[in-house]
């Protein structure tokens, strides 16, 4: 069999797999540049910013697995970023009562200012690079793509 003979039973499997490849594109174009102005104008870097943002979220600070099973990278990884945050005097790690292998991480004050002010630049960058969507397409396509998430869960969930 030929590749172009080859079909999905789906009709719009062929528009899924458009979509699905523009969300790629714009993805990657939009993280590398909101990568290089934290670069430029913070001197920090896109995984430290959500190191950051999930523990701005999480007040009362996060064990290090949980830190790394929500951002979905490994336990090495979110160690060298919390090492180099708390260096700079952003973070704290404190032990976890009952759990000696564990530790709790949280923001300091400075690090909560920091945050602020970098998600403030962020906002506007992200607001700047997608400023030519229609504000009513902008929400439209942000509920579709919420409805897809949900639907992929409940896939899941039904398997």
């Amino acid at each position: 069999m030929k590749p172009q003979d080859q079909s999905s039973a789906d009709p719009a499997s062929k528009e899924h797999l458009r979509l699905w490849l523009r969300l790629l594109k714009i993805n990657r174009l939009v993280e590398a540049e909101l990568r290089e102005r934290l670069r430029l104008s913070f001197g920090t870097t896109l995984p430290r910013f959500d190191v950051m943002s999930a523990l701005y979220r999480n007040p009362k600070g996060m064990k290090m697995s949980e830190l790394s099973r929500l951002l979905m990278v490994s336990n090495g990884n979110v160690t060298g970023i919390v090492d180099r945050l708390t260096e700079d005097g952003f973070m704290l790690r404190e032990a976890v009562p009952g759990d000696r292998r564990a530790a709790r991480v949280r923001l300091t004050r400075n690090g909560i200012a920091e945050f602020e002010r970098q998600a403030a630049a962020h906002e506007e960058w992200v607001s700047d690079l997608l400023g030519g969507l229609d504000p009513d397409d902008t929400r439209r396509m942000a509920d579709d793509l919420g409805t897809a998430l949900t639907l992929d869960r409940k896939d899941a969930d039904d398997a």
